[in-house]
């Protein structure tokens, strides 16, 4: 969905094969907008099945997807997950929310967040019930100032929610209140320099997230092959850029995430189908990448990167390959300093566009575009093999999956 010279995702393709369809995302966050027409901010949310009995060892899953896409979903999916077993169970979903397809949660664990990724971009705040049990509640949607927004996250002192405008390479900057509800945007800024790659017509805003001790926020262009660092003031909510860190020519970074220690963190190239070991500079915010690595995962063009996650002890790290259909596993060394590429194994689906590891971290949880499906993977603690966790859980559209 991305523009004419970059890898498309299309919206739905068959469980059986990959849709090479070509399309555009200007033209599917068209569509989105027509959606957005029936979202009322503060929609009640309700469950489309009834909740089952809770085990002990059942924890809460939530699902985006694309409300606006051929055979998608219509709200925000709501789930739970064995956290010995891996087991899926369905049990209903948020509705009144359009195209949520990245999702977040508050430091407290009260709200969900979501990106409404269409033309008029916007995000939406989901109450989430107590221990007493209930239903959520959606408590409105803000605009981005942007469109096609792709990621969000919670700045960790909980009072910021960051937001990623792809299709018009923007951030922006929301408050929270106390009861968990967005305020209006305090502050966007348009990524304009450097210039875009090649191929690219702009900037393109694919993540923002915030350093782990805190100091700074990053924001990973694929448009411009840039990683920009900033400052929040955390009292006016308004960003500072400090310094930014180019990848080469074409390498479309699309997602960035941290080592444990902090010291460093890695990338995902989604258009060279490449990694990088990034050294991060916690004092500056300076990121400074290092040379690209294989995914080993096919070639440019035919394998799409999305998304690294990396274990709690920072022992493994895997990275999710879209086209491959396969999740890579990488041993870190060095103390966070390099990747040694281990092994790649079937994701069990088709397009996998998100991972998220357990809080536990036993079990890592796959998010299939194509195949409308979630996998699930035990993970070995000593030697970080991956072991499928049963069959699929079909999902329309899937592509988030957070588990809590």
């Amino acid at each position: 969905m991305h523009g004419n010279t970059e890898p498309s995702e299309p919206i739905t393709g068959s469980a059986g094969g990959p849709d090479r369809r070509r399309l555009n995302r200007r033209r599917f966050l068209g569509a989105g907008a027509l959606a957005a027409a029936s979202v009322v901010a503060a929609a009640p949310a309700s469950f489309a099945a009834a909740t089952g009995p809770a085990s002990a060892s059942a924890r809460p899953l939530f699902l985006g997807t694309y409300t606006s896409a051929e055979g998608g979903g219509t709200g925000v999916g709501l789930a739970t997950y064995d956290t010995v077993t891996g087991t899926i169970s369905g049990t209903g979903t948020v509705t009144g929310v359009a195209n949520p397809s990245y999702l977040a949660v508050h430091p407290d664990g009260t709200t969900l967040y979501t990106v409404n990724e269409q033309q008029d971009g916007g995000v939406t705040a989901i109450a989430l019930p107590g221990a007493g049990g209930g239903n959520p509640t959606v408590l409105g949607t803000r605009a981005t100032g942007g469109a096609g927004p792709t990621h969000l996250s919670v700045h960790p002192g909980g009072r910021w929610l960051l937001s990623a405008n792809y299709t018009s390479g923007s951030v922006a900057v929301h408050p929270i209140g106390a009861s968990g509800a967005l305020g209006e945007r305090t502050d966007l800024v348009t990524h304009s320099a450097p210039p875009p790659g090649p191929g690219q017509r702009g900037p393109h805003a694919h993540q923002i997230l915030t350093s782990p001790d805190g100091g700074h926020v990053l924001a990973v262009d694929l448009g411009n092959d840039t990683v920009y660092t900033y400052r929040l003031d955390t009292s006016a909510g308004t960003l500072t850029q400090v310094s930014y860190a180019r990848l080469r020519p074409g390498a479309g970074p699309r997602h960035l995430t941290f080592h444990p220690s902090g010291a460093f963190a890695y990338l995902a190239n989604e258009l060279d189908n490449t990694v990088v070991v990034c050294a991060y500079d916690r004092a500056t915010g300076e990121l400074a990448p290092g040379e690209p690595q294989s995914t080993g995962a096919g070639q440019p063009g035919g394998n799409f990167p999305a998304q690294l996650a990396v274990t709690g002890d920072g022992a493994f790290a895997y990275l999710a390959n879209r086209g491959h259909n396969s999740l890579t596993r990488y041993a870190v060394e060095a103390s966070g300093a390099r990747l040694r590429l281990l092994d790649t194994v079937p994701v069990g689906g088709d397009f996998p566009r998100q991972l998220a590891l357990s809080p536990a971290g036993n079990l890592l949880f796959a998010a299939n575009q194509r195949s409308n499906s979630v996998t699930v993977f035990h993970v070995d603690p000593s030697s970080g093999e991956l072991r499928p966790a049963g069959a699929p859980f079909r999902s329309p559209v899937a592509v988030c999956a957070l588990p809590l």
